[in-house]
C-alpha cells in the first residue's frame, strides 16, 4: 500500500480521540498524552512511506503511539540516574495478590451485576494505585492493567525482570492491604 492510501488529512478526526485516550491510560498525564498523540501523527507523516498497509491505519497510529509511550518512559527513567537494586524473594508468595487484578472494575463485565459497585471497586483500586510508590505503581500499571510485556516494561524502565517481579509483588501486596481496610 502506498502513501496515497493513508488519509493522514483526518488523522485527527479520525484517531485522536482514540490515540489520547489509549496514551492518558498509559502516562496518567493529559498534557504528556496530548504530546505523544501529536508526536505520533508526526512521525506518522515522517514515516508514511513505510507504511505497507498490512495493518489498518489505526494499528499502525498504535504501534507508533506504543513506540513513543515506551520512549518517553526511557526518557524519564533516564533522567532520574538512579542505581538499580537488586533484590531476591522468594517465588513461594508470587500468586499472593493475583485476585486484585481478577477484580478490577470493566463496566461490561458479565461477572458483576452490580454496575454502581463495580465503579466504587475500580475507584478504590485507583486510590490505592495511586498510593504506591511512583514505579512500583508504573510497573504494575503497565504489567496488569495495560497488559504489556514483560521484556518492553523492562526495556522501557531500565530494569530487570527480577526488579519488576519483585515491585509486582510488593505492589500485589500492598494494594491487598490498601483494599482491605477501605474497601472490603
Amino acid at each position: 500500500m502506498e502513501i496515497q492510501n493513508l488519509n493522514p488529512d483526518k488523522w485527527v478526526d479520525l484517531y485522536a480521540d482514540y490515540l489520547f485516550n489509549y496514551a492518558v491510560t498509559r502516562v496518567s498525564d493529559a498534557e504528556i498524552a496530548k504530546d505523544l498523540v501529536q508526536d505520533t501523527f508526526i512521525a506518522g507523516l515522517k514515516s508514511a512511506k513505510n507504511f505497507k498497509g498490512d495493518a489498518a491505519e489505526r494499528t499502525w497510529l498504535i504501534a507508533i503511539l506504543k513506540r513513543k509511550v515506551i520512549d518517553h518512559y526511557r526518557k524519564a527513567n533516564s533522567k532520574k540516574g538512579k542505581a538499580e537494586v537488586r533484590m531476591s524473594y522468594s517465588s513461594q508468595t508470587d500468586a499472593e495478590g493475583d485476585w486484585i487484578e481478577e477484580r478490577i472494575a470493566d463496566p461490561n463485565s458479565n461477572f458483576e451485576n452490580d454496575l454502581l459497585e463495580n465503579e466504587e471497586l475500580g475507584l478504590a483500586i485507583q486510590n490505592c494505585i495511586s498510593k504506591l510508590p511512583k514505579k512500583q505503581a508504573e510497573v504494575f500499571t503497565m504489567k496488569t492493567i495495560q497488559g504489556m510485556e514483560t521484556e518492553d516494561i523492562c526495556n522501557a524502565l531500565g530494569i530487570n525482570a527480577s526488579n519488576l517481579w519483585v515491585m509486582i509483588h510488593r505492589a500485589r501486596t500492598s494494594l491487598m492491604g490498601c483494599l482491605n481496610q477501605n474497601w472490603f
